[in-house]
């Protein structure tokens, strides 16, 4: 085979490539079409962020290397892929205050189209019976750079990964790695995610992850639609009630619109096999998020359609929990536990769809999974799955 690796960064061996351009001409093989850049953000918020832009000739999306490996955006056929926060970022994890009293500092680097939630928690802040900050928004790990990156390419089947490693570790507690590689192949409108996470510790551990998979305009407008095999769907809180008879269609702009999350358990094929898909009002175009129920068990829809200049956005967020304060979800057991050594992986598509067709297909592929089960709709928050 063809495979032509670079590596961009690694601290241990005190490499570290400041740009990087690839193209076919590089690499043997027939595989044509595509590129690959690696450069440092100058500037603002983002100086001193590495980005990896991969095109594959159809796709292009970029991946954050200083930013736990997240995705920026993505562009099918030239289009914009993501959402407009009002963050202007990427922003660099030095400016990221995660860890401020009131919890919410990961806000202020919030802009990606997909950002990991985790490693030691992925929910809403916890406090400890005196009122301190014991576990952030969303958690560490999106604010942890990468200490090893590279890229490769097989000239002869045309596949692209970017691979990187990250740490989130604190002396006397958890020692937890991510390996996270992200894979697409020259011309396809799709792109796969496999996360490795090992806890390198001689100690057993404990960790959380939630997938914020966030979509503004043009995939998101006032009639847009998630569809999914739907087990059942339970709102997290009164505001969330309020939404229930269109928690899974989208309203025009509204200024000062108070966000709505709703909890989910979907069905699968036997192998746990599942999928969700967001489309647009008229139908013409689409994503898909592919999944594992068996990796990621609970699945979370954030709707917030506020005014544009604030922020209109949904997420789409499969996990190993929902993302309730870190103290309630270990009471109900939703940690996924590794033994010293051990590692776990996790499995994740996106698939972008340009034409009706496409998003037919989609639907229809979830409507064979969802088969003549009736969802169950729960009419308030449900003890076990809703923290108070």
């Amino acid at each position: 085979m063809a495979v032509k690796k670079w590596t961009l960064t690694d601290t241990a061996a005190g490499v570290y490539v400041d740009e990087l351009v690839v193209s076919p001409g590089d690499v043997e093989g027939g595989s044509d079409g595509y590129e690959i850049t690696k450069k440092t953000l100058r500037g603002g918020l983002s100086d001193g962020v590495d980005m990896v832009r991969v095109n594959n000739g159809n796709l292009a999306f970029a991946v954050l290397p200083t930013r736990g490996m997240g995705l920026w955006k993505a562009w099918l056929g030239g289009e914009e892929i993501g959402w407009q926060s009002p963050v202007r970022g990427p922003v660099h994890p030095s400016l990221v205050p995660v860890m401020e009293p009131g919890g919410l500092g990961w806000l202020d680097g919030f802009d990606e189209l997909l950002v990991r939630c985790g490693l030691e928690n992925n929910g809403a802040p916890d406090f400890d019976e005196s009122g301190k900050l014991a576990y952030p928004l969303h958690g560490r790990i999106a604010n942890r750079p990468a200490h090893q990156v590279e890229v490769s390419v097989d000239g002869d089947s045309g596949e692209i990964a970017v691979t990187g490693v990250v740490e989130e570790t604190r002396f006397h507690f958890s020692k937890l790695r991510l390996t996270s590689t992200v894979t697409t192949k020259v011309g396809e409108a799709r792109l796969q995610i496999r996360d490795v996470v090992e806890n390198f510790s001689g100690s057993p551990a404990e960790f959380q992850m939630l997938y914020h998979i966030n979509f503004g305009q043009p995939l998101l407008d006032p009639g847009s639609r998630f569809v999914a095999p739907v087990k059942t769907v339970v709102p997290r809180n009164e505001r969330a009630v309020e939404g229930m008879e269109t928690w899974n269609s989208y309203a025009p702009e509204v200024a000062g619109y108070s966000e709505q999350v709703y909890f989910l358990e979907l069905l699968s094929g036997e192998d746990g096999k599942t999928r969700t898909l967001l489309k647009n009002a008229e139908g013409t175009r689409g994503v898909s998020i592919l999944l594992d129920k068996n990796q990621l068990p609970c699945y979370t829809l954030w709707k917030n359609t506020t005014a544009s200049a604030d922020g209109y956005v949904t997420g789409l967020e499969p996990g190993t929990n929902f993302p309730n304060p870190r103290t309630f979800e270990g009471q109900q057991g939703r940690v996924v536990r590794l033994a010293p050594g051990a590692t776990t992986a996790i499995d994740l598509v996106l698939e972008f769809h340009k034409d009706p067709a496409e998003v037919e297909q989609a639907e229809d592929a979830i409507a064979a999974l969802q088969g003549d089960t009736e969802a169950e709709i729960g009419d308030e928050p449900w003890e076990g799955w809703c923290a108070s």
